[in-house]
Order: structure tokens, then sequence, then C-alpha cells
């Protein structure tokens, strides 16, 4: 079998499903990538911040031209005042990639948002609540008034489990979870049971010293500047999406909508981008484990796509 070919399935054998996973900035696309230069691959993304349009250089999007190169799937589907659920994200993912492996090429899904990944990956059957806007402004305000860990509070006291898992400063997922618990009457976490999906995969996580991570995310953060961040930014607020929409509270959004609005300096929003990102990698690494033993860890250098191309062909040949 040659790289370019892609088993497809055959009798009783699950088609094959690639994820590549790992912090941000770590080098998930550029991997995808210089795979797609020697296997017929296509990618299924896995970011929960690419879905929206017009957000292209905070959300470090792959460019048009990288995405010629290797086709993407799940990027800019919806506008940033356009709601976007994991129960969507599930169902464009299943369906792309059971396009991709149609079409007999194999799906590469990539990405660091923890709940899109391990919701394919693991088969969670999401909750299909359907917005409940007057609820929901409710308990945005009570979290402005009150604090976000009081509503993480009222979460806890609902679903214990659910608070296990979910960050209490993120305030979108606990409206999200105390919505489902307030509607259904069940736990949020009782409706996240597991059916394991119809393929057979293969999970390569991408890794580096964390200081090193760190350095390269601060260059990273210059960069978005350089090419136009702010200006980014300007123009999704001349459009009419404020600052309070979920998007726009994304990283890097957020805190340069407070420097145009003139709440603080360029630099504090930098200073803060930089601190926040840390503080999402140390939650990203909460979701894919070192110590997990399904993730095959590789280290972020010249000899990753090398190895990775090895673990995939090894793979694809045990199908």
């Amino acid at each position: 079998m040659s790289e370019k070919q892609i088993p497809g399935e055959t009798g009783d054998v699950p088609p094959p499903l690639v994820a590549i996973v790992g912090p941000t900035g770590v080098g998930k696309t550029q991997l995808a990538l210089r795979l797609g230069e020697e296997m017929d691959i296509e990618v299924v993304s896995a970011d929960s911040r690419q879905v929206y349009r017009y957000m292209d250089i905070g959300t470090a999007k792959p460019t048009p031209e990288e995405r010629k190169r290797v086709p993407h799937h799940i990027i800019d589907v919806v506008d940033p005042d356009e709601e976007f659920t994991l129960a969507q994200f599930q169902e464009m993912a299943r369906a792309a990639i059971e396009d991709i492996l149609r079409r007999g090429k194999l799906p590469l899904l990539v990405g660091g948002t923890g709940q899109y990944v391990w919701a394919v990956l693991e088969g969670w059957q999401v909750p299909r609540v359907p917005p409940q806007h007057e609820l929901r402004r409710q308990l945005y305000r009570e979290a402005e008034e009150k604090g976000h860990q009081a509503l993480f509070e009222r979460l806890r006291e609902l679903d214990p489990k659910a608070a296990e898992f979910i960050d209490p400063r993120n305030v979108r997922r606990v409206v999200r979870a105390i919505e489902v618990c307030l509607i259904t009457g069940k736990p949020f976490s009782s409706q996240r049971e597991k059916s394991p999906p119809p393929y057979r995969t293969l999970i390569i996580g991408l890794t580096m010293e964390r200081a090193e991570l760190y350095r390269r995310i601060d260059a990273r953060i210059e960069k978005m500047l350089e090419k136009g961040l702010v200006e980014e930014v300007q123009r999704l607020l001349a459009r009419g999406y404020g600052p309070d929409l979920p998007s726009m509270s994304g990283v890097g959004y957020w805190e340069i909508g407070r420097y145009l609005q003139g709440e603080i300096s360029l630099d504090e929003a930098v200073r803060l981008m930089k601190k926040r990102t840390r503080n999402f990698v140390r939650h990203q690494y909460n979701w894919f484990r070192l110590t997990d033993p399904r993730i095959h860890w590789l280290e972020s250098d010249e000899n990753a796509p090398g190895k990775a191309r090895d673990l995939i062909s090894r793979f694809l040949s045990e199908l």
C-alpha cells in the first residue's frame, strides 16, 4: 500500500480515524499540512473558535493557501453572532468524517478543544436541548452581579459530577450545564453517556517543554498583532458583533475589544492575552493528559512529522 492509498472499510473492520491533539501553539496545523504532502488526508477541525467567519488572525486559522494544500472541514461555518453548540459540531464532524472516508481518504481530526475532540472519539451522547434565551440572560446576569464562582456553586448544587470537569471560569459552559439541568430535570453529567463511534482510532499528541511553548505562544501573539489583529477586531465591532457575544470572549478578541473601547492600554491587552493563553494551555493539558495511554505523545520538533507518519503507516497496515 502506498502512502497515498488510504484503506476504507473492509468487511467488519472499522474505518480509520486519526486525531492530532495538544495545546494551542504547539504546531498541530503545521504537522497536519506536512502529513498532507505525503498522505491523502483531509482535516476535520476541532477548534471551537475557527468555526466563526471573519475571525481569522486571532484564531490562528489556516490560510486559504494552506486549505488548498490540504482540505479543511468545519471552518467558517457560522457568523460570530450565531449559536454553535457541541451537538452541532459533533454532527458536522461525523458527516465530514463519513464523507472523507467514502472518497477513500484519511480523516484527520485536528484541534485543541478537548470537548470537541472527545465528543467524537468517545461518542458522547450530547444533550439536544435548544437554547433557552431568557434563562441564559438571567444566568449571565447572575454571573455579572455575583461573580462566576457564585454561578459555579449553583451548578455544583445541581450537578456535583459536572462541576468536576467544567472550568468555573468558563461561564458559557457553566450556563449551558445549568440550562440542561433545569430544562430536562436531569443532571447534565448523566446525559453525556458514551457510545463508541464506528471508527478505529489513532490519537497523536504534540507537546513540548512548557517554557519553550510559552515563548512560542508569546511570539505568536506578537505576530498576530503584526498581521492586523487590532484591525480585525475593529472590523468585527464595526459589523455589529458586540463584545458581549460568546465568540468575542475568546483570547485576543476580548482583550483587544477592551483596548478599543478605551478600558485598557494595548500593552495591558497583550499582557492579558499572554496570561490567558498560558492558563488555557494548562486547561488543555487537563483534557489531554500526558499520562493518557490512548495518546501517542510526540515532541514537537523537526522529527515529529516522520514519527507521526510512521505511526499512521503502522496503524493503517493493521486494518
